[in-house]
């Protein structure tokens, strides 16, 4: 079955960085795009990022675009979100996601807290 386990969050100041991770399995990872959402506490659920299957093209939020950029290595079945600039809006749970619409597919979130 499908597999994802986020990693790199953490606690953070204003202005800093931090690296996701996400490790895929249980598919062919190559051959999908995979995303990123979020949910701030008290907040929906807000999609990040997508990267096609092959890493050529990605696509942001506007709220992390210029600050956010989302790789995949292929061979090791891995998605790569380096965060900078972090802003206390992007403290939110973090969850990598193989498809969107079908929470099953969806890893089991990184904490992410941007705070001084």
């Amino acid at each position: 079955q499908v597999q994802l386990v986020e990693s790199g969050g953490g606690l953070v100041q204003p202005g800093g960085s931090l690296r996701l991770s996400c490790a895929a399995s249980g598919f062919t990872f190559s051959t999908y795009s995979t995303n990123w959402v979020r949910q701030a506490p008290g907040k929906g659920l807000e999609w990040v990022s997508t990267i096609n299957n092959d890493g050529v093209n990605t696509y942001y939020a506007d709220s992390v675009k210029g600050r956010f950029t989302l790789s995949r290595d292929n061979a090791k079945n891995t998605l790569y979100l380096p965060m900078n600039r972090l802003k206390p809006e992007d403290t939110a749970v973090y969850y990598c996601a193989k498809d969107v619409g079908t929470p099953s597919d969806w890893g089991q979130r990184t904490q992410v807290t941007v705070s001084s």
